[in-house]
């Protein structure tokens, strides 16, 4: 049934059956919704028991007595206790934390932003006014790529393999100068789910830079959203020390999909030479997050073990959900000769390579179906997929059955338009 190995007139036949098909999905009047990583209702609902964990005048207060409930500068780092939470479940030392708001992708914006306006240390002055680059893993995630080409900088693509960034490549771009930064997600990776070996850690780590400012943004944000199995990442803070590069790190992760998105608590972690250079501009920039929130978090999930057993109940919710995707896809696309899909073994996406020249018009039908997708291409800096081949599915937010129902539109719309490519050449 391989589509390359079908003569003309078996692939016009097909071509016939594929559109009927696709005419009954249009009857349907499908509205689909999965263009974002979304928690689904059943996720959410694991963790309504947090909007009641603070709930007297005692809950308001720290281990070391500090009122939460108003202003406490001695705080501003993070209430003590989720800080030493953080730090054992995601493995970071925690006097290297410090907790903000709700978003990490905020902190990484204001982050990038400071680089901008002061420089780092151990730089040349502020960014503004030079020619400044970032490595950009791809397929990557598009909110990264939209931080950095909104303060100018270029964005250079490198190509994610199964093991993380292409290293030969990035060991030969940061030779630039200008290259002054790689911006990524480490562990379960949006959307492709990679891991990044330890290889790939060190070598991050160890390389020579030409830029004595090069900063990688590690932005951990899957760090505990195992779906099948928890797969280890590398401890980058200490592989760093280990060549004497501790500083190259910036590290981010939040609770945004482990409890409320938009109302969970974000924090990034730098070693002390970084921390020092952060918390001056932070301490005039705001008085301190939400303190009671980071209560709420503290007093909802109380050890470590309870937490790790609170993410235990969310693979379960996407486990079903990520078996759908893959038996679609090995129903309607493997026997056809088309799709590249992986294995993620947690994270919120799958990564789909298409034949080349066949993503946007897949996309295309498959929001006239009803089934709308993140937009081709949005996987590549500025949103140019070199080979037109890549969606990215994100499967969290619908029920089973809807879900198997958009990926079996998908694999029509994949397979009708692949089938018109095979008859144009």
């Amino acid at each position: 049934m391989n589509y390359e190995k079908m003569t003309e007139t078996e692939l016009r036949h097909e071509l016939e059956l594929l559109s009927a098909q696709f005419e009954q999905y249009r009857s349907q009047n499908l509205k689909l919704n999965m263009a974002r990583g979304v928690p689904c209702p059943e996720q959410l609902d694991l963790s309504m028991g947090i909007t009641h964990s603070v709930e007297t005048r005692e809950d308001c207060f720290t281990e070391n007595g500090t009122d939460c409930r108003t202003y406490a500068a001695n705080l501003f780092a993070g209430v003590p206790e989720l800080r030493r939470l953080f730090a054992e479940v995601f493995d970071v030392p925690e006097d290297y934390i410090i907790i903000g708001g709700n978003s990490s992708l905020n902190m990484i914006y204001d982050t990038v932003a400071r680089m901008m306006l002061f420089g780092l240390p151990g730089g040349d002055g502020p960014w503004f006014g030079k020619h400044i680059k970032f490595l950009c893993p791809a397929p990557g995630y598009d909110r990264h790529f939209k931080i950095l080409d909104t303060f100018g900088i270029e964005l250079v693509t490198v190509e994610m393999t199964p093991d993380g960034p292409d290293m030969d490549a990035v060991e030969e771009l940061v030779k630039d100068p200008d290259v002054r930064g790689l911006i990524c997600v480490p562990k379960f990776s949006n959307p492709t789910g990679v891991v990044f070996s330890s290889e790939v850690v060190h070598r991050l780590a160890k390389m020579e830079t030409a830029a004595p400012d090069f900063r990688i943004i590690w932005d951990n944000a899957y760090a505990i959203h195992y779906v099948y199995e928890d797969v280890p990442l590398d401890d980058i803070f200490a592989v760093c020390r280990e060549y004497g590069h501790e500083d190259r790190v910036l590290y981010f992760s939040s609770t945004s999909k482990v409890t409320f998105p938009g109302a969970g608590v974000a924090f990034m972690a730098m070693d002390p030479l970084n921390r020092d250079w952060m918390m001056p501009a932070l301490q005039t920039q705001t008085i301190g997050p939400d303190k009671m929130n980071q209560l709420r978090h503290v007093r909802f999930f109380k050890t470590p073990d309870a937490m790790r057993e609170h993410m235990s109940r969310h693979a379960a919710i996407m486990r079903a959900r990520f078996d759908a995707v893959k038996e679609t896809f090995q129903t309607g696309l493997a026997p056809y000769g088309i799709g590249d899909w992986g294995d993620p073994k947690g994270g919120y996406f799958f990564s789909l390579n298409l034949p080349d020249g066949c993503a946007q018009k897949t996309y295309e039908l498959c929001r006239e179906l009803g089934v709308n997708l993140t937009p081709s291409g949005a996987t590549y800096p500025h949103g140019n997929d070199p080979r037109d081949r890549n969606l990215r599915i994100a499967p969290t937010f619908p029920a089973v059955e809807e879900l198997k129902a958009a990926m079996e539109v998908l694999c029509i719309c994949a397979r009708l338009v692949y089938v018109k490519k095979l008859l144009s050449e």
